[in-house]
């Protein structure tokens, strides 16, 4: 199932770029090439381009999140 945004028709971007995820997360583009890297962070490779999931991104920002009393 293809989500789609709710002004348009066009289906909502799923893979990011390095830079794009960067953006997305607040960080620079060699912190998250160093995640991906380290494994912290799942990417999908096609030739030699990395992308990177957003629910792969918002997974790692659950994962991230620290409760405070």
């Amino acid at each position: 199932m293809i989500k789609r945004n709710e002004f348009n028709s066009k289906p909502i971007k799923r893979l990011y770029t390095v830079n794009e995820s960067a953006v997305y997360l607040g960080r620079t583009p060699w912190a998250i090439r160093h995640l991906v890297w380290l494994g912290v962070l799942p990417s999908v490779q096609i030739g030699r381009r990395i992308q990177i999931d957003v629910q792969d991104l918002d997974t790692l920002i659950e994962r991230c999140k620290i409760a405070e009393i």
